[in-house]
């Protein structure tokens, strides 16, 4: 019994399901990975701005007290001045981080000759550009929505804290409206700069594709001398 067992051949094993290899994705992770600016900038940012909060604050007690004398519109607005000043600051930074990123997302994989390792992947051409036009267009844009909204919040809860230590009432002369009409106004912001810049997104990343070196004056300079031509 055990030899006719013995001889039995053994059962074939069943093939496993393959998995999606979700080259988008992957192409998408691959960016963040290798391009920390994405998430570290909009942070230093933040901490500059905070900072510079805190330093301005010496004497918020005081200066709250005569805002309040003022009108209401005069109020809010001189309340909301560092909110949109943080604001401000990181759409500015989304801005320069998205150019200079399509300025060296093609460009650096050739000059570091890692696209010959990337090209043996398989994972179309279309794909790859796809995942690094989706950096500027929407990764960076929801980051800085994200980090204004944390430090608007951390804005709130330092000035309430500092006017509180003083003795000063750290209410505001915000509805409920005006809270909730921010984040739209921001997102509606971040969405209408990011669809404003898209074509130059584009022309920078064709010419981070083509040029092989210097890229920054061949995405600078052909524009500015048709500008010059055209006067």
């Amino acid at each position: 019994m055990t030899l006719e067992a013995d001889a039995l051949p053994e059962a074939p094993s069943l093939p496993s399901a393959s998995r999606p290899t979700r080259p988008f994705y992957w192409s998408v992770r691959r960016e963040l990975w290798e391009t920390r600016s994405i998430y570290i900038a909009p942070l230093v940012v933040a901490g500059v701005v905070l900072l510079g909060f805190l330093m301005s604050a010496i004497g918020l007690p005081h200066r709250r007290l005569e805002t309040l004398a003022l009108p209401p519109d005069r109020q809010a607005a001189l309340i909301g001045l560092p909110y949109d000043v943080g604001a401000i600051a990181l759409i500015v930074n989304m801005a320069i981080v998205s150019l200079f990123y399509c300025l060296s997302a093609l460009h650096a994989e050739r000059r570091d000759r890692t696209i010959l390792f990337w090209k043996s992947l398989p994972v179309s051409d279309l794909t790859t550009v796809l995942s690094k036009a989706l950096v500027p267009t929407v990764i960076l844009p929801v980051v800085t929505f994200v980090v204004v909204l944390l430090t608007q919040a951390m804005i709130y809860l330092l000035s309430g804290a500092i006017l509180l230590t003083g003795g000063v009432s750290a209410a505001v002369p915000w509805s409920f409206a005006t809270v909730l009409e921010g984040p739209v106004v921001l997102a509606y912001g971040l969405v209408t700069m990011t669809v404003w810049l898209a074509p130059l997104y584009g022309w920078v990343l064709l010419v981070s594709a083509w040029a092989k070196r210097a890229p920054f004056l061949w995405a600078v300079l052909p524009p500015l001398a048709i500008g010059l031509f055209e006067k």
